[in-house]
């Protein structure tokens, strides 16, 4: 067993420790006591073991010293030495340097009159080189040999430049730029010849001319003119068998009708919108062709030319390509088709009224702008290795022909939404007879309910349409059209509760009792012949009504949300399309040396439409993206105004059904101060019997029954509300007790008031309307309400007799009553407190 010498190094060495752990770690068959021996020889051996070395390498020390202490005196002797020679050089330094400066600046002046004067005889050199290039020039263009001709009027070029304005080189200089242009014209027969039989050696050398004299934009023109050709032929075609298809429809209807016999069309009119991708096809095999033989002809040029030939070629169809997009979008609908008109000519206003833009015209067109989309990303592959600015252009120009119809997006979609709100039918139950005044809630509440969720769809159809065909780029005009289309749609609501109003004789009353007679006359008879069933079927079809403002409340709100989240997820898109970090240089900015590679693919993955299409227009772009940013705030609201409306509309839904709910307290309890049995009088018997009746009157009963029986009717509601889940139990109980409470709280203020406008009562009216108190408080304990103070100390002012009320109201007892009331109760009763 070796020993390990390590612990004994550490400054934190514990004998103790290292003894314990020893022993612990000895083989079980060995005994304590032998182990400890071996330990302790060990530590011994190991003990003498260092003790000599250490004796023996002390004394290799002590020889060496002598002989480093020699070395070191050496070594010092020699940096002493080599100091004082360095010293003595800088010292020869310091004196050359200044006999030597005066000649160096002299040389530098020498110097710069040598290269002055040989610039001088450069440019005598060129000048003379000018003189006998201008006059050898007609010579080799006479010869045919076009490449001299370039390098000469190249080198004539390089001497002017050399010269510099001088006045007696005017000349020259209109000379080469005319030379320049006779070249130029000699060689563009060439090059379309090149070009058009795809001679690649012939254009390559065609080529180096034009870029030897700096006119390599006439080798683009050339290029996108002679590969336009057939382009514009194949986009021409369309009309051509347009034509064709008409002549032939003629010429067959003519023979049908000379023969009389039923011939049957064999041609048919082809559309523009199942033609177009066939021709998105045939110009991607073209340009694909174009691209392979670019690469060979043009290896230095191609990602610029072909994407430029692109560009020229829409920038020539534009007008036709929008003229047909706008009939295409006609074609779509019957009406408009056969007046051969678009979208563009339905937002000028040029068609008969009666005639509007629908869903139709700007889904043809979505449908169109998606091929084209197809068509977008098949480029955006095709060109991968272009520049990005170059990319973009290309972009642009392939999606040009929407542009137009984009800037208008947001007059189209409002157009859409609003023919569309116009043709939801609210009111169609509403202007029915006063004998089915139930059965009219009853429809007009389905219809109010059911038209929430539609118009939720429409709206939702809205934010795809955007979506799909702007890429998010017009969302600010899409809020503002849903907005106005939600602002419509809840008018529509609010005229439908205001004839609701109308029909059930509710217009116009409040929470207090009407003092309207000539008004309320015609309305409390027409309620007077409704039956039993009819009101409760009004009363239940009122509660319907808050469905509807629930279900509007929540989708809305659902709705808005969704909005909100598209929004958000536009901001994310957008920023890293047009300033992510991929994107952070301004891409109206970008230039030649910013390769490819510079902007990785993921910039150019985010170059969709809505990029494509703002990546030049900053302005629309910073107000969009702030609009965006914006979203991310959860206080944000997509739609205010619809907000506000909804909220509003909520409003005016509960003050309708309370007004409803509330009409046959109002109508029972209207005439209730005027009865004449408050101011009656007991008349004289024999007997001493009561002649007043113990029961309460049937105006109060028949509130009592109202209100024991609304729990009744708000039940099914309730039940509606918690349908969802069990969620919603506790809110739907909440909801039934808070109208019960409103309805009961109603009829009560109601009742008081009436009860304030009696302006006599004798003992036995007292007596009477006492019990009639009562019995009203015990429907409301049975409903769980307080009873009002008001209320009670009417009671209880009633209930003391007369001669006893002064007393009553001076008591202890005195002090739980409403003093106001209890002296307008003496006052009707004819006490005095004198």
């Amino acid at each position: 067993m070796m020993l390990d010498l390590g612990p004994f190094s550490d400054e934190k060495f514990d004998a103790k420790r290292w003894v314990n752990s020893s022993c612990q770690a000895r083989h079980p068959q060995d005994s304590l006591e032998k182990h400890l021996v071996d330990l302790e020889m060990k530590l011994q051996i190991a003990s003498e073991e260092i003790g000599s070395s250490l004796e023996e390498q002390s004394g290799s020390a002590l020889l060496r010293v002598p002989r480093a202490t020699r070395d070191v005196l050496r070594l010092r002797d020699d940096a002493v030495s080599l100091r004082s020679s360095v010293a003595g050089i800088l010292q020869k330094l310091k004196k050359a340097e200044g006999s030597s400066a005066d000649c160096i600046a002299t040389l530098a002046r020498v110097d710069s009159v040598k290269q002055r004067m040989e610039a001088a005889y450069k440019t005598l050199q060129d000048a003379a080189g000018l003189t006998q290039l201008s006059s050898t020039v007609e010579d080799v263009f006479a010869s045919g040999d076009l490449p001299r001709a370039a390098e000469t009027l190249a080198s004539m070029r390089n001497c002017l430049s050399a010269v510099g304005e001088v006045a007696e080189f005017a000349n020259v200089r209109k000379q080469l730029e005319v030379l320049e242009d006779r070249l130029e014209a000699m060689v563009q027969p060439r090059l379309t010849d090149a070009l058009t039989y795809h001679k690649v050696d012939v254009a390559q050398d065609l080529r180096g001319i034009l870029i030897r004299i700096g006119r390599f934009k006439s080798l683009e023109l050339q290029y996108s003119k002679v590969r336009l050709k057939p382009i514009k032929q194949l986009w021409d075609d369309f009309d051509t068998k347009q034509r064709a298809n008409k002549l032939a429809s003629e010429r067959s209807e003519t023979q049908r009708l000379s023969s009389g016999d039923e011939l049957q069309l064999t041609s048919a009119q082809t559309s523009f919108a199942s033609w177009l991708p066939s021709f998105y096809d045939e110009l991607l095999l073209y340009l694909e062709q174009e691209w392979k033989w670019c690469m060979v002809a043009f290896p230095d040029d191609y990602m610029t030319l072909v994407p430029k030939l692109l560009v020229e070629t829409m920038g020539v169809l534009g007008a036709s390509f929008v003229s047909r997009l706008n009939l295409a979008t006609g074609d779509a609908v019957p009406e408009t088709k056969a007046l051969a008109k678009g979208v563009m000519d339905l937002l000028s206003g040029d068609l008969p009224k009666g005639i509007n833009i629908q869903t139709k015209h700007l889904e043809a067109l979505i449908d169109l702008h998606n091929v084209t989309g197809s068509f977008a990303r098949n480029i955006q592959h095709l060109f991968a290795e272009s520049e990005l600015r170059v990319l973009i252009d290309t972009l642009k120009a392939v999606y040009s022909p929407f542009e137009s119809f984009k800037q208008k997006y947001g007059k189209m979609e409002r157009a859409i939404l609003s023919s569309e709100i116009a043709v939801v039918d609210l009111r169609g139950a509403v202007t029915r007879g006063v004998g089915a005044q139930g059965i009219e809630l009853s429809e007009t509440v389905r219809r109010m309910e059911e038209s929430v969720p539609q118009v939720v769809v429409l709206l939702e159809a809205a934010v795809e349409r955007c979506i799909g065909f702007t890429g998010g780029s017009e969302a600010d005009e899409l809020i503002l059209a849903i907005d106005d289309t939600m602002l419509q749609y809840i008018s529509m609501l609010q005229e439908t509760l205001k004839s609701l109003r109308v029909v059930f004789g509710v217009d116009g009353t409040g929470d207090g009792v009407s003092s309207k007679k000539d008004g309320s006359a015609e309305k409390s008879s027409r309620k007077m012949d409704l039956s039993s069933n009819e009101e409760w079927s009004i009363v239940q079809g009122a509660l319907q009504i808050l469905t509807v403002a629930d279900c509007l409340t929540s989708r809305s709100s659902v709705f808005e949300a969704s909005l909100r989240a598209t929004l958000a997820r536009l901001n994310s898109s957008l920023s890293i399309s047009l300033f992510g970090t991929n994107l952070d240089q301004n891409l109206s900015h970008l230039t030649s040396e910013q390769t490819a590679g510079d902007l990785s693919m993921a910039g150019r993955a985010s170059l969709d439409v809505a990029a494509i299409r703002l990546v030049d227009v900053p302005e629309k772009a910073r107000k969009l993206l702030n609009l965006l940013e914006q979203s991310k705030d959860p206080r944000f609201h997509a739609l205010p105004l619809a907000s506000q409306r909804v909220a509003a509309f909520a409003d005016t839904v509960n003050e309708l059904v309370y007004d409803i709910l509330i009409s046959k307290v109002r109508q029972r309890l209207g005439e209730v101060s005027r009865l004449p049995i408050w101011s009656s009088v007991e008349e004289q018997t024999a007997f001493a019997l009561p002649n007043f009746s113990s029961y309460p009157q049937a105006y109060v009963t028949s509130v009592g029954e109202y209100l024991l029986t609304l729990p009744q009717q708000l039940e099914p509601l309730a039940e509606g509300i918690s349908a969802n889940g069990d969620a919603n139990n506790e809110d739907a109980q909440f909801f039934a007790t808070e109208w019960m409470f409103k309805v009961a709280e109603g009829a009560t203020a109601l009742y008081m008031e009436q009860l304030r406008g009696i302006q006599h009562i004798s003992d036995r009216g007292a007596q009477q309307l006492c019990v009639d108190i009562e019995y009203l408080s015990n429907v409301l304990a049975a409903l769980s309400m307080p009873i009002p103070p008001v209320l009670a100390t009417f009671q209880t002012c009633l209930a003391t007799p007369r001669d006893e009320l002064k007393d009553v109201m001076k008591s202890e007892a005195g002090s739980d009553l409403d003093f106001p009331t209890a002296n307008l109760v003496c006052k009707m009763r004819r006490i005095s407190f004198d």
